[in-house]
Parts: structure tokens; sequence; C-alpha cells
């Protein structure tokens, strides 16, 4: 007669018996398949409200991961406002806007200290510069002290309100807007505000196609709600992605190089590129060939952007301008020049 298992015996037999759970994997490491399908979605998402005009959303993502700045230039009634605050809800990031008007001084944009007479002590009123993506509407229509007042925020990511600085949540992006044809009651920017944008984007006049369903799409009064696609979290991640994992060749880097070292020769350019411009070509450059769904930059990527990255920091020389020559047409004939890396 058999001796009856003990009931720990019997726990420990039927623990041996019962397979094992496999273990639980680990979260794949965010990469750049990842960026292009967040951007295929945000795209899909901001084509509800916004009729063409492809190329400057990707533009402005392109420089949202390569943690720049965008200057935009169109005619009035062109929707410079209603992109950005399409792309910036779509985003999913905390969006202010600040309308330059001739008589705004730096703390309506930076903030200032406001004595609370309950405390007896001064607290920080925050400006619209503390967000996420800002619009600087019309940027040209406030003068210089005003302008100038953005060169911290844009450069360093921080500004300094009485002595004291204040870091701005990441991600940061400024998106100004300014009316091209209209010069009476402005203030250009100067050559130092210009060159702290990554990107300069002029904005054309809507096809035949596309203004039909423009008006189409006013008449009906049928306006799409934009849902967020991501989170600021996420563009951090996407951000962090496009510096680490994106590989530029050494020929790349070479190619970036001779492009802006020719623009310091050109005889029709009094100025040409600086560091910052280089720079800037390699940081879109990576975050186009991301969104692109690849981890490496090609010579079409760097193709697609550097007229954007770099013809508007070029400062012609007179007679050039008067012959119709424009920082556009001197990138084309550079190009032209420069072998391209195999």
């Amino acid at each position: 007669m058999s001796k009856p298992t003990p009931p720990e015996a019997s726990k420990s037999v039927d623990a041996a018996a019962k397979p094992k759970a496999p273990p639980k994997r680990a979260k794949e490491k965010f990469d750049v398949k990842d960026i292009q399908r967040i951007w295929h979605e945000c795209h899909t998402e901001m084509q509800k409200v916004i009729i063409g005009k492809a190329d400057v959303l990707e533009d402005i993502m392109i420089t949202l991961l390569a943690e720049g700045h965008v200057l935009l230039e169109g005619v009035p009634g062109i929707a410079k406002t209603v992109i950005t605050k399409a792309f910036a809800d779509t985003i999913g990031l905390v969006f202010n806007r600040q309308q330059f008007t001739p008589d705004a001084l730096p703390s309506d944009v930076l903030g200032t200290n406001i004595y609370d007479p309950k405390s007896g002590s001064f607290k920080l009123r925050r400006g619209p510069v503390f967000c996420n993506f800002l619009l600087a509407d019309e940027i040209n229509r406030s003068p210089p002290k005003t302008q100038a007042a953005m060169l911290e925020c844009m450069a360093e990511k921080q500004v300094t309100i009485e002595g004291e600085g204040y870091k701005l949540d990441p991600p940061f992006i400024v998106v100004a807007t300014q009316n091209p044809v209209e010069q009476e009651g402005t203030y250009p920017l100067p050559e130092a505000q210009v060159d702290r944008f990554s990107m300069k984007l002029n904005l054309e006049l809507p096809s035949g196609d596309e203004e039909k369903e423009i008006i189409r799409l006013k008449h009906s009064g049928h306006f799409k709600k934009i849902r967020p696609v991501t989170t600021a979290v996420t563009v951090n991640k996407m951000i962090a992605v496009v510096k680490s994992d994106v590989h530029l060749s050494e020929d790349m880097m070479s190619y970036i190089r001779d492009i802006v070292m020719k623009t310091r020769t050109d005889p029709r350019l009094i100025l040409g590129g600086s560091p910052r411009a280089s720079i800037a070509i390699l940081m879109a450059s990576k975050a186009y060939a991301a969104i692109q769904g690849r981890n490496y930059v090609i010579p079409d990527d760097l193709k697609r952007i550097v007229t954007f990255s770099v013809a508007h920091r070029l400062q012609l020389k007179a007679e050039a301008e008067l012959e119709g020559t424009t920082g556009t047409l001197v990138i084309d004939d550079i190009m032209k020049q420069i072998a391209v890396p195999v």
C-alpha cells in the first residue's frame, strides 16, 4: 500500500510540471520608424483643416525635430496663423500667440515681476514665451528692442527677467510670421535675428483647385476638429532619436562644409554662412531622414532642406541685388558646383 503524498510535495510537483510563463519582453526602443509613423498621422490630421501646403507642414516638423525655429513669410490671408495653430494642436504642444505691435514691450513677451501686496513680495507674471510653441505674429511690426527680447530664448531656450534666468520647457519652437509686401510701419529684422531662424519659408498662393476647395470648405461650414496625435513627451523622444540615432558619414559632413565655405567666397555676397548655418543643415537633414524612416542621411536629404536653411542668411552685394540675384539663386549655383558624395 503506497503512502499518501504530503500536500507540500504535491504542490512542488505541480509547480515543477506547470510550464513557466515566458518572461515579459522589454518595450522596444523608440526609433525612426516611430517618427515616420507619427509624422504621417500628424500630417493626415492637419489636412482636415489645411488645404495643400504639405511641404510647409513638413518643413515645420523638420525644424521642430531639429530644435530650430521658423520664419514664415507670406501675403495677408494666406493662412499663416491657421497653419501654425493647427500644427501645435496636432502635435499636442502648449501653444501661445504673441501679437507683435509697434507699442509692444519686451516684458509683454517675456513677462515681469509684479508686487503682491498680500504676501509683500514680487511674483513672476510669465509672458507668452513660456510655452512649447510660440507664434510670433507679424514680428517685424515691433521695434528692435522688443525683437531683441527673443534672441536669448531662441538661442538658449531660456529667458532672463531682472537678472534671474528661467529655463523653458522642451520642446520649444518659435514660428514667426511677417508680411513681405507691406513696409510702412515695420522694422526689418536685423541679420542677427534672421540668423536665429533655422528655416525661412515663403508661402505661395493656392492653386485654382485649392482655392475652390477652400471656398467649398468655408461655404459648407463643416470644419473638422483636430485631435492631438502626440504629446510633448513623445516629441522630446523623437528629438532625442534624431540627435543620437541618425548617422551622418564623413563624406556628408564634408559636403555640408563645402557648401557653407563656398558661400563665404562667392563674389556676389557680402557675408556667407556662419557655423550656425552648417549646424542648421546638419540637424535639418537628420530630421528629414528620420521622418523618411531612415537612420542615416543621404545627399537628397540635404538637397531637400539646404535652400530653406541657408538662403535667408546670405547678404547680397548691392550690385547683385540690382541684377535680380537672390540668396536662393546663389545656393542653387553653389549646389551645381560641388560634387555630390557617392
